[in-house]
């Protein structure tokens, strides 16, 4: 994939411009985004779409946890633009490695050679518990890195993970998986990726 500070750079100018335009306007303010189509957006936002996975130190997704619907927004968009990402890597990796026979064989994939094309490193380890659920974690998470050197950042960790969540889900979807992603953090930069497997 690009370069590794590129990749960076892209990813915090597209946390930070998504959460100056979708920050909350507070009471009576018309701050954020303007105009009829973000009252669809908003009206998407409450409703609790399928992504916004990410939560920091808690296992909870971000519609029950009380934050401003613009941040709601920003964490969505930046999980399905990962979405859209990680669909385009499934499609073009090798067919040779496509023929995985188990689900265990893909989640090993993605720790491995997904994670090195984006990240340039392995995942430092995959647990499951053999009913469908895995536990990805990172010990170093590239992204986290630079947040790394006090608990006051722990707060600001869930926007600069929703776009992973989406990758991985999105490389999932292109193997033929349906899977519900989220992410925790408990110290910087160490995150775990939790992966669900929707059974049909």
């Amino acid at each position: 994939m690009a370069d590794a500070a590129l990749f960076e750079f892209l990813h915090t100018e597209m946390v930070a411009e998504l959460w100056a335009h979708h920050s909350d306007p507070g009471p009576g303010g018309g701050g954020g985004v303007t105009g009829p189509m973000s009252a669809s957006r908003q009206r998407r936002a409450s409703k609790g779409p399928e992504g916004c996975p990410v939560t920091a130190s808690r296992k909870l997704c971000p519609h029950q946890v009380r934050s401003p619907q613009g941040q709601k927004m920003s964490l969505c968009v930046l999980e399905g633009m990962g979405f859209r990402v990680g669909q385009a890597l499934g499609e073009r990796l090798p067919q040779e490695t496509l023929a995985f026979r188990e689900e265990l064989d893909i989640l090993k994939f993605l720790c491995k050679d997904l994670w090195v094309a984006v990240f340039q490193k392995q995942m430092d380890s995959l647990r499951t518990n053999h009913q469908g659920t895995y536990v990805l974690q990172d010990n170093s998470f590239p992204l986290l890195i630079r947040m790394a050197s006090g608990l006051q950042y722990l707060e600001e960790a869930p926007k600069f993970l929703a776009f992973t969540c989406g990758l991985l889900r999105g490389a999932l979807s292109t193997l033929g998986i349906k899977s519900l992603v989220t992410a925790s953090v408990a110290s910087l930069p160490t995150c775990k990726f939790q992966v669900v497997i929707q059974k049909t």
